[in-house]
């Protein structure tokens, strides 16, 4: 807040590069301050601090709010599946990552830029299992249920990721915290003060 209100009018692109991320990284954080009336945003100009005071104990229950609130079902697919398989459920399912699992063990994920890549590398779809293209363990960033929401949110941001998958102590998987699950908490949350 600090940056907007002594750079005022700033931009997308000023803010991130003062915050050392891309501007589709950090999209989706401004779209909520400015449903939230933190900033105000002017179209072709830039965003203005709206002078809304925080509310410390709003603050503080977020804070306290725990990954276990927040997160998703997961999706979980066999690490034979087809790169064609994978497509057509990563679309049913809209989502935009896959957990590579055996039983329950994440081994892996897949996302859309993996799927992307290997279709475009004219790799046959429907033959090529996603155990060749997927992103394996141990070098998945991953989160506990009981890790602080804010702290998994930071990772998200500066890993530029979409997801984490949620492991217990056995890298089972018992859930999926998605940018998006972290937006709709904060709007909801945001939108009472208001």
């Amino acid at each position: 807040m600090a940056f907007v209100k002594k750079n005022e009018p700033a931009t997308g692109d000023q803010i991130a590069r003062f915050l050392k991320l891309t501007r589709a990284t950090i999209r989706s954080d401004l779209a909520v301050l400015t449903m939230t009336g933190i900033l105000d945003a002017r179209p072709k100009v830039g965003y203005f601090y709206s002078g809304l005071e925080k509310n410390p104990g709003l603050f503080e229950d977020i804070r306290n709010l725990k990954v276990s609130e927040v997160m998703t079902h997961p999706i979980l697919v066999p690490k034979e599946m087809s790169v064609y398989d994978a497509i057509v459920q990563l679309f049913l399912e809209d989502s935009g990552s896959l957990y590579v699992a055996e039983k329950t063990r994440l081994i892996g994920l897949v996302s859309r830029k993996d799927l992307l890549k290997s279709t475009i590398a004219g790799s046959n779809t429907k033959e090529t299992p996603i155990a060749t293209i997927m992103s394996r363990m141990p070098n998945l960033l991953t989160v506990k249920k009981t890790d602080p929401i804010l702290d998994a949110a930071l990772s998200i941001v500066r890993h530029q990721v979409d997801s984490l998958p949620v492991v217990d102590a056995e890298d089972q998987i018992i859930g999926k915290l998605s940018k998006s699950s972290i937006v709709e908490l904060f709007v909801t949350t945001l939108k009472d003060e208001i």
